[in-house]
């Protein structure tokens, strides 16, 4: 088979490459420049220079190609230009999607987001639940945004479409958020223990990749949804696994949410006027994800792909190995 991968270099999708890298398949991956492909240049992965906003860059590199797998998008809870969610996560969707179509493409594995579901009626929700009023990020809103898109095109264009919802993604090496959140534990740049009681399912980002590799390759599932995570926790159980495992000692002070919302506001504010990331990473948009949390049923991914999840403290304990030697 051949495929085609967009965001490729970023956490899930470089766990992803590994994943292709030895298979039979092969593979193409969208790269923008000044990327560090230092590890796919090394694997005989096919590059395309080019970008999600300019279909122009990609478009007929896709052509004869089995399998698009799309991660390229925007993944943060703070920019210093908002508009950066719209362009990339949702007319870049719109442009790599279109482009899918006009190449013939016999399968898409669209990479969502969990948090699209927002706060559903059940709990914990699975692939089925109607989603929720709000969603409670920026990041979140565009991803929904570029769902309805995709699920337009698989019903009018016939796009033959298969979507991931990752939960909240851990493990060595990540940049983002929750990786970042262990990081400041560990070396102890945290003030304080934020929104103990929050809970979240956690995935370890291997089970991801595995999960979209195993959605690829399985016949007979256009229009399917797979939620992937298992295990749920909250904050509070993260940060003593972060700290038995790292041997450190965990901030004295713990803050709940009404004290956490407003210092949150007033960091973002002063982020917005600064155009530097909010300190301690105590953007409004990521408390208010930490302070609903997001319980999702995985289950349907351990049924129909396979999956066995990986425990949350093993992929803590990678993230910290990971941040220790780096």
């Amino acid at each position: 088979m051949k495929i085609f991968v967009t965001g490729g270099t970023g956490f899930i999708g470089m766990n992803l490459m590994r994943r292709l890298i030895g298979t039979d398949h092969r593979v193409t991956c969208l790269v923008r420049a000044g990327s560090d492909i230092s590890v796919l240049e090394k694997s005989g992965v096919d590059l395309v220079y080019g970008d999600v906003t300019d279909p122009d860059s990609f478009s007929s590199a896709m052509r004869g190609h089995d399998c698009l797998i799309n991660l390229a998008n925007v993944y943060s809870f703070w920019e210093a230009d908002p508009k950066v969610y719209h362009r990339v996560n949702v007319v870049g969707t719109r442009n790599v999607l279109e482009a899918a179509c006009a190449a013939e493409i016999s399968k898409v594995v669209h990479v969502s987001t969990a948090g699209i579901y927002g706060k559903p009626d059940e709990v914990p929700f699975n692939e089925g639940s109607e989603p929720g009023p709000e969603q409670f990020s920026e990041y979140f809103r565009s991803k929904y945004d570029s769902d309805l898109i995709a699920w337009e095109m698989h019903k009018n264009k016939r796009l033959p479409l298969v979507m991931v919802y990752p939960a909240a993604v851990l493990g060595p090496g990540d940049p983002k958020a929750t990786g970042q959140y262990i990081l400041r534990i560990v070396k102890r740049r945290l003030p304080a223990r934020l929104l103990e009681d929050s809970v979240f399912t956690f995935v370890h980002v291997d089970d991801v990749a595995e999960i979209i590799y195993q959605a690829a390759l399985k016949e007979n599932n256009i229009g399917e949804k797979y939620l992937a995570g298992k295990f749920q926790h909250t904050f509070g159980d993260i940060n003593r696994m972060v700290g038995e495992i790292a041997e450190v000692a965990l901030p004295a002070l713990s803050l709940p949410g009404f004290a956490v919302m407003p210092m949150a506001w007033l960091l973002t504010r002063i982020a917005d006027i600064t155009k530097r990331p909010p300190l301690w990473g105590m953007a409004l948009d990521q408390m208010r994800v930490m302070k609903e949390g997001v319980r999702a049923d995985g289950s349907k991914a351990e049924r129909e792909l396979g999956i066995e999840y990986t425990p949350v403290r093993e992929a803590i304990k990678e993230a910290i190995a990971s941040c220790m030697n780096p």
